[in-house]
């Protein structure tokens, strides 16, 4: 594993790092997770931006690791609710995500299809030891469903319709999803950016 350029993501979530390995395949990079290079991450999002919010963490993980990070904050924007829960997805309702897409749910109930826009946006951001960093941004454009639908994902992916795909992004195969979703558009521009700057 030594030819492998270390990267740390600023999660705990296996399931997005799942995601991010799968998304960068093919470069020669070991993805970690904070606690498995001995980093605790107790970084509170207290930005006004999702560039902000990935920077903080991107940032404290360098300082404590001495490798590069990277990290992604991303939200669902709902047009109907002016953009929200946006920022705050992840604290939209205390409790798990079952209790925030039910929340949104309710917030649209009785409003039609062509109301119901709403989209996906993740930045990713690359902080370098030397203190550089990079950003890119993914949007994924669909509906809110009226009903949560499939077993897939997590977050908000159950009530996500995507009109291209008649399906919910809970209801995508990984490979499908990993290449629509707004983490995908995001990596995708992001992937150059490693090759460049870690020679990976």
């Amino acid at each position: 594993m030594s030819d492998l350029i270390r990267v740390v993501l600023a999660t705990h979530n296996p399931g997005k790092r799942r995601e991010w390995v799968a998304l960068l395949e093919g470069l020669s990079l070991e993805i970690v997770l904070p606690e498995e290079v001995g980093v605790a991450l107790p970084v509170e999002e207290t930005g006004g931006t999702y560039t902000e919010n990935a920077l903080l963490k991107a940032r404290a993980l360098v300082e404590a690791s001495g490798l590069p990070a990277l990290a992604d904050d991303s939200g669902l924007e709902v047009d109907a609710l002016e953009g929200a829960p946006g920022l705050h997805s992840a604290r939209f309702r205390p409790g798990s995500d079952e209790v925030r897409y039910e929340a949104l749910l309710r917030a649209l109930d009785g409003l039609p299809e062509p109301d119901r826009t709403a989209r996906f946006r993740c930045v990713a951001v690359l902080v370098l030891p030397d203190g550089r960093n990079f950003t890119t941004e993914g949007i994924c454009e669909g509906l809110i469903a009226f009903e949560p639908s499939g077993e897939r994902g997590f977050g908000y992916d159950p009530v996500f319709y995507v009109p291209t795909l008649d399906q919910t992004m809970a209801e995508l195969p990984e490979a499908i999803k990993n290449q629509i979703s707004h983490r995908a558009g995001a990596a995708r521009k992001m992937r150059p950016i490693l090759q460049a700057e870690l020679g990976v």
